[in-house]
């Protein structure tokens, strides 16, 4: 789960709409993705402050474990002892490597005996228990890797050539190879989101067993998780937007 590096993706769509309103045939700009690409953004704004809010509360409700310590306890007792858990530098950067096998864990995280910090850390645990298990979404997102990060790479080049006007919407292949580059993204999005969901039902399951805090500890740890995974569903409905907007251009040239 690298929050930090799923908000930045969300803004990277929506900075494309400046370049993407411009798809009219007369030149201007198409107002209905604008609305669209500005209400995503204000949903956007809203989780973001949101989980940033819940994160700085419940980051003063103290736990008797830091991060670390958790994340330890949660790997042993899911017989896991080939995963390590260290520190990364930056805030929201926490996320489990499955090539690396490390559990990494920012630095407020980490060092941190707080609702919060447990929340993040055994999330990122649930992630090393998916991997343990073989759980098929998991699987399955990283299959998909490699041919999301080659669909990024096109992309990339598509808004480039758009921004600088080389981009021509009336060409049906240039069409295809951005809607086709999405259609890779978005999948992605979407089959990360029961990957992140489970991941925290699998952290909420393991603390309340561990008895690790009180009823009302669980419910924040709970409440700070659920506006983490919001998080990847605005990112979802963010790539399905724009996918569909694309779509929509593609079928009007066909017509």
């Amino acid at each position: 789960m690298n929050l930090l590096a799923t908000l930045e993706s969300t803004q990277q769509i929506i900075a494309y709409a400046t370049a993407d309103g411009r798809t009219t045939q007369g030149g201007g700009f198409d107002m209905t993705y604008l609305f669209v690409i500005g209400g995503m953004m204000l949903l956007s704004w809203m989780v973001s402050a949101t989980l940033k809010r819940r994160f700085t509360e419940y980051s003063k409700i103290p736990m008797p474990l830091t991060g670390a310590e958790v994340a330890e306890k949660m790997l042993r007792e899911n017989g896991i002892n080939d995963v390590r858990v260290i520190s990364t530098p930056g805030h929201l950067t926490d996320h489990y490597d499955p090539l690396s096998k490390t559990v990494n864990l920012s630095e407020p995280v980490y060092h941190m005996a707080s609702v919060a910090a447990a929340a993040v850390a055994a999330h990122e645990c649930g992630h090393a228990v998916q991997h343990q298990k073989a759980y098929k979404w998991l699987t399955f997102r990283s299959k998909m890797v490699p041919a999301v990060s080659f669909a990024s790479q096109v992309q990339q080049y598509l808004m480039m050539a758009f921004i600088f006007g080389m981009f021509y919407t009336g060409s049906v292949w240039m069409l295809w190879a951005m809607v086709g580059t999405l259609a890779v993204i978005t999948g992605f999005s979407l089959v990360t989101l029961p990957v992140e969901f489970d991941a925290s039902r699998r952290a909420m399951v393991w603390m309340e067993r561990a008895g690790l805090a009180g009823r009302m500890e669980n419910d924040r740890a709970k409440n700070a998780l659920f506006w983490a995974a919001m998080t990847y569903v605005v990112g979802a409905l963010g790539a399905l937007a724009q996918l569909g907007y694309w779509v929509m251009i593609l079928l009007s040239r066909r017509d």
